[in-house]
């Protein structure tokens, strides 16, 4: 079995929120790259990242938090994103 991690990130947070309510959030943790590397260094083999205002905008929001994560993890393992894109150029 492979389990997937999954970074939601919600004002350069990570967050859960309550039954899919923006306003009811959990912040996890202020620095997103951190969690990635936590995640690696526990023996993730990929990481799944959302951009939780992005899919409530409908355009991507947390792009430095996204950018900050992919500079920790480098090539070291694939990442997957979804949230607010919208289109090919995005």
């Amino acid at each position: 079995m492979l389990l997937i991690p999954a970074i939601d990130l919600k004002d350069g947070h990570c967050v859960r929120l309550r039954q899919g309510d923006m306003s009811e959030s959990t912040i996890f943790s202020d620095n997103p790259a951190a969690m990635a590397r936590r995640w690696i260094d526990a023996g993730a083999r990929r990481l799944h990242l959302v951009d939780l205002n992005g899919a409530f905008a409908g355009k991507p929001v947390n792009e430095s938090a996204v950018k900050a994560i992919l500079a920790e993890v480098g090539d070291e393992i694939p990442v997957q994103l979804g949230g607010g894109i919208r289109d090919l150029d995005t």
